[in-house]
Order: C-alpha cells, then sequence, then structure tokens
C-alpha cells in the first residue's frame, strides 16, 4: 500500500498504521465496548518520542510498585488483590497487554459472579459449607472432651 489513499477503505498508509495500532476487541463486561486499546497519554506526550517513554517508564514504575504493595499485603494486613488491580489498572492507561489481562479479569469476575448466583451451585456451597462446620464441631468436641480446655502446647502427654 502506498503513501496515497486506498481507494477501497478510502484510509492512507499512515491511518492504517494508527489503526493497526489501536486494535480493539469485543469487550462483552458491558463496558465500553471496543474501547480502543493503546496509550492514554496526553497528545503533547505521545507526540515527542523521548516523553512519551519517559510517561511509559514512570507509568510502569509506579504501576510496579502500587503491584508490589499488592503482594506484601496478600499474606499481610491489607487489600493486597484489591491493590494488584489497581496497579494494573495504572498499567493499562499506558499498556496494552495490561489492559487486556484486565479486560480477561473483568470478564472472568463477572462469569463467577453468575455462577455463584445459580441457585444450585449456593445451595451446593450451603451444604458443603455445612458439612464442613459439622466437622469442625465434632473434632473440636472430641479435643475438649479429651483434653479439656487447654491449649495444645501446654499438654502434658
Amino acid at each position: 500500500m502506498n503513501a496515497e489513499s486506498d481507494e477501497r477503505t478510502g484510509e492512507s498508509a499512515a491511518d492504517g498504521d494508527k489503526g493497526a495500532r489501536q486494535e480493539t476487541t469485543p469487550d462483552t463486561t458491558g463496558g465500553a465496548e471496543g474501547a480502543p486499546l493503546g496509550s492514554r497519554a496526553p497528545e503533547f506526550i505521545k507526540a515527542r518520542r523521548t516523553l512519551h517513554l519517559s510517561w511509559q517508564v514512570g507509568v510502569f514504575v509506579v504501576g510496579l510498585a502500587v503491584v508490589g504493595a499488592g503482594i506484601v499485603m496478600l499474606p499481610l494486613p491489607g487489600p493486597g488483590w484489591l491493590v494488584i488491580f489497581a496497579g494494573m489498572a495504572i498499567w493499562a492507561t499506558e499498556f496494552v497487554w495490561a489492559q487486556l489481562v484486565l479486560r480477561w479479569t473483568k470478564r472472568k469476575v463477572t462469569e463467577a459472579a453468575q455462577r455463584a448466583l445459580d441457585p444450585r451451585v449456593r445451595r451446593r456451597n450451603i451444604i458443603l459449607t455445612s458439612i464442613g462446620l459439622v466437622i469442625i464441631g465434632v473434632l473440636l468436641a472430641i479435643y475438649l472432651w479429651k483434653f479439656g480446655f487447654v491449649m495444645p502446647w501446654k499438654i502434658d502427654e
């Protein structure tokens, strides 16, 4: 294709290259369907390659710090997964791979929520939870019957 406009599509070669960079995929989460992928940096930043690269490095570092904090919060007190997803959202403002990961995650969470609201699944979950609680209660009763109300590290047997 040359730099002149293509008679079939009515777009120039430069428009075709820009369209290839900002591809669209269908969004099944009820959000903006077919929202463009790619950088959401302001136009004056995108116009200068060095500034845009610096912007991307900054977004990556900030996102990495937030994701790192979320990973630290997984075993420690704090909303670990929420912070990790916030870091991914920061990355998604600049990187297509993060946008695709977030779309996939939103789709899977929506599907899981729909499955969890299914009456058969809810009934099964309630039954399994009840069985688990009964087993824990029986084990606790056996422990109390055998040792009384004593912590395990203070048993003299």
